[in-house]
């Protein structure tokens, strides 16, 4: 199975953002933050669409035309980015039912769905102190 790396190159996207506006660059094309990401600027552009019907980013088109952070950096937190980019759960139970005269494949869902629940709110808890602003500090570093 493949990772998902949606998170990830929309994490990059808005750090790169974030570091051209500190450099006096108030927005930047899609094919420049492809550029940084090193990824087809049609999945930059969707992963850009997303943030911005997230309220994330804003787009600009004509003169200055780019994409640019729509809030300071330190309040867009890693589980924004997760919300906004991620379409599907973190983690999921086989698509097919399990033999329900097994014990296993009786009780494996409800205690498994438990284990995720728990699992998810760790995890988005973990993203949630995590900011755009953070994660470039430590790029910097």
């Amino acid at each position: 199975m493949a990772s998902n790396s949606r998170l990830t190159i929309a994490a990059h996207a808005l750090a790169w953002l974030e570091l051209a506006r500190r450099r006096g660059r108030p927005s930047l094309t899609s094919d420049e933050v492809a550029a940084s990401v090193n990824t087809n600027p049609v999945i930059l552009r969707r992963s850009l669409g997303d943030l911005r019907r997230a309220g994330l980013v804003t787009a600009r088109r004509g003169t200055g035309a780019g994409f640019a952070l729509a809030r300071p950096a330190e309040q867009i937190s890693l589980h924004d980015v997760w919300l906004a980019v991620e379409a599907e759960p973190l983690l999921a139970l086989h698509h097919s039912e399990p033999n329900l005269e097994c014990p296993v494949g009786r009780g494996i869902r409800p205690v498994l769905t438990d284990v995720y629940d728990e699992a998810t709110d760790a995890f988005r808890a973990v993203l949630a102190r995590q900011t755009i602003a953070g994660v470039l500090e430590r790029i910097l570093e």
